[in-house]
């Protein structure tokens, strides 16, 4: 698969000037920020009060927002979005809500919107480092599952890519660093299993100047509201 960054794949794919976009499971901003610099007004939501805490904090690209909310129960008004985007965070929704989900991002969205949809397959190098305390096989199916019946919600495929993504780290220590602060649930399964996660980081890692590189397969859908 070819290489890109999930962004590009983004601002390749959609006219983000002037549109009002929802970025679901923002993290700590920085796609939000990113797609306030390509003329969107973009609001970020995340459940995690560390996640936003980090997301304030940085330097503004312009006037987005931040606010805490989860998928399932968006705080938006019907048809008040051009765009929603779910980067990476689709699956991290519980399986029984993911299509509660959809729903939502279809109900906020205007007629002739779109939902940009960036999700990791459970394979490749950064999927086997992070496997023995953070397996998401199951939970990453599922919400591909769960895209395969968008349908009902009113909202029509328009695209499926695969790419290759790659992630970096200067080493392990700052991605334990990392992973405890943006996932603070899995800190007990992370460090019962840190020896394995350690040795499978310096394993299948490609060792480079500036740290640790990893690829990841990705899956993009678009979808548009009818």
């Amino acid at each position: 698969m070819t290489k890109r960054r999930t962004p590009d794949v983004l601002t390749d794919l959609l006219d983000l000037k002037n549109k009002r976009v929802a970025d679901i499971g923002c993290g700590d901003g920085a796609l939000t920020r990113l797609m306030t610099r390509q003329g969107a007004t973009v609001i970020g939501l995340d459940t995690n009060p560390k996640q936003l805490e980090k997301a304030q904090s940085a330097e503004p690209a312009g006037k987005e927002t931040y606010g805490t909310g989860g998928a399932e129960d968006l705080p938006f008004e019907n048809s008040s979005m051009d765009v929603i985007v779910f980067s990476n965070s689709l699956h991290h929704v519980p399986v029984d809500l993911q299509d509660k989900a959809l729903e939502e991002a279809a109900r906020v969205l205007k007629p002739g919107g779109y939902i940009f949809i960036s999700e990791p397959l459970a394979e490749g190098p950064h999927f086997e480092m992070q496997q023995p305390y953070h397996d998401e096989t199951e939970v990453r199916a599922r919400a591909y599952e769960a895209i395969g019946r968008a349908d009902m919600h009113g909202l029509k495929q328009v695209q499926e890519i695969f790419f290759t993504g790659t992630s970096r780290h200067k080493d392990f220590e700052t991605y334990r660093e990392r992973t405890l602060r943006t996932n603070p649930t899995r800190k007990d399964k992370f460090l019962e299993t840190e020896n394995q996660v350690r040795a499978n980081f310096e394993r299948v890692g490609i060792k480079t100047e500036e740290g640790f590189l990893f690829d990841q397969p990705m899956r993009v859908n678009l979808l548009r509201k009818a």
